[in-house]
């Protein structure tokens, strides 16, 4: 059973009775201390609440994220967002039975009626269509994750843990926006998250050493930022903390870049600036390559920028030799007709999948689906401005994803998903299954 269909009878409640009987959205913080939205939904008794991330880089391809753009908060306030869910959206939805997440869905893509969500806002629509898919699990007495995926949602994903930050994520000059610490290869997900919590303690310790105290505080994603800006050197302080809290690379750990490269790309002179110097793609292409062959790097996410699908498509042929992936974010934004063009052109070998990024989560669980049944590998991610919702720990089991990124083990926006997933681990008990290798495989 799938809530994304017509919900059959548990016997719990009777979902053809239960009406959404109120809509409410408030103002809140995220974790950069900007605004964003909390939105609760009412019906039959229970009340179930979702709240609303935002990204910092992001694909011009996203669902439009409704800003006030007044003076009040340097133009990034909500109340619009707000205003258009406590009276449009409300008016239209209350009433409805809960009988298909995806029904409600479709209502919200009608009522706004745009192509990009920018009437009423994609960041009100997804808080609206996350809070629904939890009052249903709430109604059922389901956990949210068997909700999405039924019995057969037993895969614990793969941690991608953000640990060294660049980029916009970061006030250093790294061009690269992540570096990734990846624990495949462990039996349990508890086990992974343990020993990634050692090495990013390792990893403060070296950073501390080399570069001083002051860098061992953090960025939006709880990673550290010390003063580099060559990625070899922040992959060799990776395997440097690997070694010292007692793993291997490779068999322990590997690692992840997310260049994030449509932020370094200079589309005058069509070059990437990337260590102080101007890279063309071939060269850049060559740099991956190198870093995959040196540093056990078996994960490059945005490797160039969002229009180039045949760069990515060279670079995934030659990174699959290597028993590498290449992961299309700002390339496809969770959009099925980005994707559609990637599976022709052959330009990924994964997707990352944000739930904002689309609108719905019926379309971001669509999205999933293609992917899967097109033998992409899957990596459900958070954003940069998050809040301490945990929905997308559960999403990711439910779809049964390879992967999961929402940063280092650091942050209470951060660890709300890790720690989601050590009860989800522990609920499924010897039922759970650690996706670990098949990340990669």
């Amino acid at each position: 059973m799938s809530f994304l269909g017509n919900l059959c009878h548990h016997g719990v409640i009777s979902m053809e009775k239960c009406k959404i009987e109120e809509i409410k959205a408030i103002e809140i913080l995220d974790s950069r201390g900007n605004p964003s939205l909390k939105v609760c939904i009412k019906s039959c008794g229970k009340i179930a609440c979702s709240s609303v991330p935002s990204g910092a880089s992001t694909g011009k391809h996203e669902a439009f994220e409704l800003r006030d753009g007044e003076k009040r908060l340097r133009g990034k306030g909500v109340r619009k967002a707000v205003q258009n869910i406590n009276e449009i959206i409300s008016q239209a939805l209350v009433g409805e039975s809960l009988t298909s997440l995806r029904e409600i869905d479709k209502l919200l893509i009608s009522l706004d009626g745009t192509e990009n969500k920018s009437r009423l806002g994609g960041n009100a629509i997804v808080g609206v269509s996350m809070a629904t898919a939890r009052l249903i699990s709430t109604l059922y007495e389901i956990p949210l994750y068997a909700t999405i995926g039924g019995v057969l949602a037993k895969r614990i994903p793969t941690p991608l843990l953000n640990v060294i930050n660049g980029g916009k994520h970061a006030g250093n000059s790294m061009s690269f926006q992540e570096f990734l610490i990846i624990p495949h290869g462990f039996s349990k997900f508890s086990d992974a998250l343990w020993s990634s919590v050692e090495v990013y303690q390792s990893l403060r310790e070296i950073v501390k050493q080399k570069y001083g105290a002051v860098f061992t505080s953090v960025g939006d994603e709880g990673g550290f930022a010390p003063p580099i800006t060559d990625p070899e050197v922040a992959l060799k302080l990776l395997s440097e903390a690997v070694s010292l809290a007692g793993y291997k690379v490779d068999s322990d750990f590997s690692f992840g870049v997310d260049a994030a490269a449509s932020n370094f790309y200079n589309e005058k002179n069509g070059k990437y600036v990337v260590n102080g110097r101007d890279l063309s793609t071939e060269e850049l292409t060559k740099l991956f390559l190198e870093l995959i062959d040196s540093f056990s790097v078996k994960l490059i996410e945005d490797p160039f920028h969002e229009e180039d699908f045949e760069s990515f498509s060279i670079l995934t042929s030659e990174a699959k030799s290597k028993n590498a992936i290449i992961v299309g974010d700002d390339l496809l934004t969770t959009n099925i007709s980005r994707l559609a063009i990637a599976l022709k052109k052959k330009s990924v070998s994964a997707v990352l999948i944000k739930l904002n990024q689309i609108g719905t989560v019926s379309e971001t669980f669509d999205f999933s689906w293609i992917a899967m049944h097109s033998g992409l590998k899957r990596v459900v991610s958070h954003r940069s401005g998050e809040t301490e919702d945990s929905f997308i720990a559960d999403f990711s089991v439910g779809i049964g994803s390879e992967g999961i990124k929402t940063g280092a083990p650091a942050r209470g926006e951060r660890t709300s998903k890790y720690n989601r997933l050590l009860e989800i681990e522990d609920e499924l008990g010897n039922e759970a299954i650690y996706s670990g290798n098949s990340l990669f495989k």
